[in-house]
């Protein structure tokens, strides 16, 4: 069954038919079906899962065929054949079972982190295509304005009422945004690229439309978030560590008790014929420096992980406060650019182009309107963009993303 899961997990899956538009949501949940991280985390916790049964099980008996004694006139021998078994005389087994078994614990925590982590990775690949694909948008929009600035300054030219200066003027804003478009075009194919490989597909796959942002407002409280956080994988699997440790302390405490050893089988002698023989041993485990310097090591690694254990929640829950702070401040950010500054820049616009038209301004007086404008659309994108980081980092912080992304 084992090998079978493992030959399924190697199996390369066909291409998925990505949904359009393709919505953040959809990618992170493509993203935690497909990734071979993932894959092989869980290899990794199918493989830790037949630990228990080999560390807890006895060792294996031994068949000793003997020559007890052969006469110098071989007038026969006697000999003998026995069956040898080891037995702890404490609870050993169950104790190293034990152990195994939170190390299962810890591996599968691993899954859900290694999930998490991927999980943001294509986020993040989404956000940067989707980013790159506005601003692609957003120097189309500002090309065909600039040739119509360049319509204008020819018009005012041809008329007398405009210097050839304005025309050139015009024509190198043109040229200016046919570079940077033209670069942005291979931006887009890079994040696009990217966007394939962090959902585990061909980079040149075409990537449909991207849908817009939706987050699920408001911002948890803190106190739901910080009731979150016990199950983040990384607490999880840090418990696990002190559970296993705990295991190990028990572990070297058993090497203190003797171990039995059982041996019996047919035997022949000359003098008395077929019989049967039985033996039984008991350990002495008499060097107690060893055995005491097992257990104190045992004891000193149970110690470190529960210091581990308190420095990763401490660190986790810094980790939340601080994803929640730089949510609220590129929630603040993206708001006063769209309700208050893109506004106040496009009334602007209006003015100077009548202007330019009456000739009471120059030409320049446009272009550095129209030029302002694009800064802040330019700076709104990329507050969306950072906006999306935030609530994704959010999401992992807390240790879901189902509360945060729909």
């Amino acid at each position: 069954m084992a090998s079978a899961v493992l030959a399924r997990e190697a199996t390369a899956q066909p291409a998925p038919s990505l949904p359009s538009p393709l919505s953040l949501g959809d990618v992170i949940r493509i993203a935690g079906e497909r990734r071979d991280e993932i894959g092989a985390a869980r290899a990794r916790a199918l493989a830790a899962e037949a630990r228990p049964t080999i560390v807890s099980a006895l060792e294996d008996p031994m068949i000793s065929p003997s020559l007890d004694h052969l006469p110098f006139m071989w007038g026969g021998a006697d000999v003998s054949v026995t069956i040898e078994q080891q037995i702890p005389l404490s609870g050993i087994r169950r104790h190293r079972r034990a152990s195994a078994l939170a190390d299962v614990d810890r591996l599968r925590a691993g899954v859900n982190r290694t999930t998490l982590d991927v999980g943001v990775q294509a986020a993040n690949a989404f956000l940067m295509l989707q980013e790159q694909r506005r601003n692609a948008a957003l120097v189309d929009e500002q090309i065909g304005f600039a040739r119509d600035v360049v319509a204008a300054a020819n018009a005012r030219y041809a008329g007398g009422t405009s210097p050839q200066a304005d025309v050139l003027r015009a024509e190198v804003e043109v040229a200016r945004l046919d570079a940077v478009g033209k670069a942005l075009a291979w931006e887009v194919r890079s994040a696009e690229a990217m966007l394939n490989a962090s959902l585990a597909l061909d980079a040149d796959l075409p990537v449909p439309e991207l849908a817009p942002l939706t987050f699920a407002e408001p911002i948890p409280a803190w106190t739901t978030i910080k009731a979150a956080l016990t199950t983040r994988p990384e607490l999880v699997a840090g418990r696990a560590e002190i559970a296993r440790a705990e295991a190990d302390v028990l572990v070297m405490r058993d090497m203190y008790r003797p171990m039995a050893t059982i041996r019996t089988g047919p035997a022949y002698t000359m003098a008395e014929g077929r019989g049967w023989m039985a033996m039984v041993g008991v350990s002495l485990p008499i060097w107690r420096g060893k055995l005491r310097a097992g257990v104190a090591e045992a004891q000193a690694m149970r110690a470190m992980s529960e210091a581990d254990l308190r420095a990763m929640t401490r660190m986790i829950e810094g980790d939340a406060a601080v994803a929640v702070n730089q949510l609220r401040a590129a929630r603040d950010r993206q708001g006063a650019l769209r309700n208050d500054v893109l506004p106040r820049a496009r009334m602007v616009i209006e003015p100077a182009v009548a202007g330019y038209a009456s000739g009471q301004l120059p030409l320049v007086s446009v272009i550095e309107a129209v030029q302002a404008l694009w800064l802040v659309q330019s700076d709104l994108i990329a507050a969306d963009t950072t906006l999306g980081l935030a609530w994704a980092r959010l999401g992992r912080a807390i240790g879901s993303y189902e509360a945060i992304i729909p």
